[in-house]
């Protein structure tokens, strides 16, 4: 497939398109409050980190949100439990401190729809990695959502992230993009990301009655989400792998 990679630094005009740009996540992974809070503001603040790819069209066909960091400060030290949520709000807390970052984390890397299947997940992660590369850092890090994990949803993650094919890579599609671009599994994020919401919301969300206490099972959802039928909620806590790019 013949695309140009550009950030949003480099090209401001196509935000619209960058946010305009279809996708497949489930729809209860929007619902992340820390998420709500911090993902939009990655292309409005941090533009340079926000990478897009056109086809010869000019069509957005995938895009890439990454984030700067301060891992090496006193408290942190280590990739944290909470994930995906928790380097948001290091980041962002980075940024509005004026604090000097030191790593970069991988946060989404989204492709449209009718380009699925033609290795544009590859070439966005190693944009990323190049253009943390030509920032002057030497390591990414990724809060990595198993593509796979969704048919397993009982599988313990660390069990799962561990299992490799006869080749070496891992099993799961996704980590295998990360391992075979030079990427070691550092930890598991068991709360990286957490949805919570009252039982209409979670109806209107996934069009399953949620009219029982217990574990439900999601489309998409990575591990079963807890229904407190009787209290009026529930709760969706993702597990994701950690994983590190020295560049």
């Amino acid at each position: 497939m013949d695309i140009k990679v550009s950030t949003l630094a480099e090209r401001p005009d196509r935000l619209p398109a960058v946010l305009g740009m279809t996708d497949t996540w489930p729809e209860f992974v929007t619902h992340d409050l820390v998420g709500n809070a911090h993902y939009g503001r990655i292309p409005a603040e941090l533009p340079q980190y926000t990478l897009f790819a056109e086809d010869a069209d000019g069509r957005v066909v995938a895009h890439a949100y990454s984030v700067p960091f301060a891992l090496g400060l006193d408290g942190r030290r280590t990739l944290p439990a909470r994930g995906w949520d928790q380097v948001l709000v290091w980041a962002f807390a980075d940024l509005r401190h004026g604090t000097r970052p030191d790593t970069v984390s991988a946060v989404a890397v989204t492709i449209a729809p009718h380009a699925q299947g033609r290795g544009l997940s590859s070439v966005m992660l190693s944009a990323m990695r190049d253009n943390a590369r030509a920032r002057g850092f030497r390591e990414v890090v990724a809060p990595v959502r198993p593509n796979a994990k969704h048919r397993e949803p009982h599988t313990p993650i660390a069990e799962y992230a561990h299992r490799l094919r006869p080749d070496g890579l891992p099993e799961d599609p996704w980590l295998r993009v990360h391992a075979r671009a030079g990427a070691t599994i550092d930890s598991i994020a068991p709360a990286s990301m957490t949805v919570t919401g009252s039982l209409e919301e979670w109806r209107r969300w996934t069009g399953l009655p949620f009219d029982g206490s217990g574990d439900v099972e999601v489309p998409g959802a990575l591990v079963p989400v807890r229904c407190e039928a009787e209290h009026g909620y529930a709760v969706y806590t993702e597990p994701n792998v950690w994983m590190r790019h020295r560049l």
